[in-house]
């Protein structure tokens, strides 16, 4: 058994040139932008010429919530991926870019890990292609032009206090939450209170994330409501003319990036709005273009089902018009103990009766994803300390909600540890059992889908909102934003907004602290319990131990 980290394992990799990575699903070289010898963005014009092409399947691997013992949904993705490719398929994985903040914070990196990896691991995980500080100069430069017109006359007549364009930065900055700008006199503007968001939270990424092309870009990119004048008129990017130049900064961040596995299989890498707070899934133009170019396309969400699979099928699906052929929901044994109430510390000790007590949640997640009309298979991502009776206890419990638990063992043993998993998922792949439909019609009013979301997914009893988050809502439908999806900021570590309470509550309530319109990416955040759209460090944060060795090399990424 290794004990490489996974940064020593990225750094053995034996990488093929980009070139032939794209060769295996017949995109021609002159196709690829190459950033150095291992990456590559896909150009523009030859996704355009996939159009007419058939899609594969999609395949989406999710997760129950996450614990401090660690699920390894990316890892599995890699390895499902691997795995497809091993039995003889044509398939190719489709994933989030890696955020700055969580990198340095305490969350880590995001390219999978053990022998189930995507590389080049330091740079995915640092500033790769350089599309996260596209957005975010893209997203600033709106906010300079907003203050700028202001500065210059108003002629739109904004009202200062109503500007609700924040600014950005793709880094964990608690002081930035809430700033005062434009102090020190006349020639720096009016005063105002504004704040930071976390660059993967900004409107921007999930624009990108959802447009089809250039032109749609700046089509969502001017249509962003950035102000409101006295009288509650809606301003947008548009009337501030900042969409143009907006587009021009996105021109390459748009193209999706090609990279490999540690098996040399390809990896579209592009795009990572956060799960938590904003719709958590990679981008629709590297997913559609992996499903034109591959036969199977392993996708993840992020965090649980609750939030990753939810905002998946409830967005993007709807937005991008298509659908998963099977749900894959990762679990581990660890995590099934710390369900049921197990100490981090005491997790390597045998506890089939916590692992039972845990299973709850993973039950609540199947139960959800399949009311989407999807078949779900659970991965049990192995551990060594799991024993096989929790394994069992597992496998029985799955089995009695009408689906399956598989082993999988990719993060030892890459894709020979995943073959079972990767027939079986194949298999119902092919049998076109799917009959998809999101959970709610567009139709219905907004206050409704989020009480939809509470009651069917979280399985709260009732939504929490003042008179003043109704109105709101109500006001948004009247100007024709009501048949919008709404994307749920909330804690991930739990169905309810309370991140200590593990397991399957029930008899919880849903407090809506703030409503958001994203008029752009096209859909109304709710902010729900205490969550944070700027994460802070913890106290010793990873950045304290990343630094670079004697040799020249990246240490302590991981």
């Amino acid at each position: 058994m290794s004990h490489k980290t996974d940064i020593q394992i990225a750094r053995e990799a034996n990488k093929k040139p980009i070139q032939e990575i794209g060769a295996k699903l017949g995109i021609g070289s002159e196709h690829l932008l190459p950033y150095g010898h291992d990456k590559a963005k896909v150009a523009q014009d030859f996704i355009t010429s996939l159009s007419d092409r058939p899609d594969g399947k999609l395949i989406l691997v999710t997760a129950i919530n996450p614990t401090p013992a660690g699920e390894g949904k990316t890892t599995t993705t890699v390895g499902l991926g691997d795995g497809l490719n091993a039995i003889g398929k044509k398939a190719a994985i489709a994933i989030r870019e890696a955020s700055l903040g969580p990198n340095f914070g305490m969350k880590g990196g995001a390219a999978g890990g053990g022998y189930a990896q995507v590389v080049p691991m330091e740079d995915m995980n640092l500033h790769f292609t350089g599309d996260f500080h596209a957005i975010t100069a893209a997203h600033n430069l709106l906010a300079a032009m907003i203050d700028n017109h202001i500065y210059w006359g108003n002629e739109l007549g904004i009202d200062e206090r109503r500007v609700v364009w924040r600014r950005v930065l793709d880094m964990n900055d608690r002081a930035l939450r809430d700033v005062v700008t434009s102090l020190g006199g006349v020639s720096n503007g009016f005063p105002r209170q504004t704040g930071f968001d976390i660059t993967v939270a900004s409107e921007v990424m999930a624009i990108l994330c959802l447009a089809d092309d250039l032109d749609d870009l700046q089509s969502k990119l001017g249509d962003i409501i950035v102000a409101y004048t006295r009288d509650r008129a809606p301003i947008t990017c548009r009337q501030i003319g900042a969409d143009g130049a907006m587009t021009v900064l996105l021109k390459d961040a748009m193209q999706p990036n090609l990279v490999q596995t540690l098996e040399n299989n390809p990896a579209f890498v592009h795009g990572g709005p956060f799960a938590n707070i904003a719709h958590g899934c990679n981008s629709l133009i590297a997913t559609r273009t992996a499903l034109k170019l591959a036969d199977y396309v392993v996708t993840e969400a992020g965090f649980g089902a609750d939030l990753g699979a939810e905002k998946f099928m409830n967005i993007k699906c709807r937005k991008g018009g298509i659908a998963p052929s099977v749900v894959v929901i990762v679990a581990t044994v660890r995590a099934m103990k710390m369900n049921g109430g197990v100490a981090k510390a005491d997790l390597g000790a045998e506890n089939v009766a916590a692992v039972k007590a845990g299973c709850p949640n993973l039950g609540r997640h199947i139960e959800n994803v399949k009311s989407f009309g999807v078949p779900v298979v659970v991965a049990i991502n192995h551990f060594v300390s799991d024993t096989e009776a929790e394994i069992q206890a597992v496998k029985d419990y799955v089995e009695g909600h009408g689906s399956e638990a598989i082993v999988a063992r990719h993060w030892a043993d890459g894709s020979a540890g995943i073959i079972e998993l990767a027939t079986r998922v194949a298999e119902i792949a092919d049998k076109d059992s799917a009959h998809f439909a999101p959970l709610y019609p567009d139709e219905m009013g907004l206050f409704q889908k989020i009480e939809t979301i509470a009651k069917r997914i979280y399985r709260a009893d009732e939504v929490l909102a003042d008179k003043k988050i109704r109105d709101q809502l109500k006001a948004w439908e009247e100007a024709g934003y009501g048949d919008l999806p709404v994307c749920m900021a909330k804690t991930q570590y739990s169905f309810s907004t309370d991140p200590n309470l593990r397991g399957a509550p029930t008899g919880h309530s849903v407090p809506v602290r703030e409503v958001r319109l994203s008029a752009g990416a096209g859909f109304i955040v709710v902010i729900c319990g205490e969550i944070m759209t700027m994460p802070g460090l913890p106290s010793k944060p990873a950045a304290m131990s990343i630094r670079i060795s004697d040799d020249g090399e990246i240490e302590g990424l991981f």
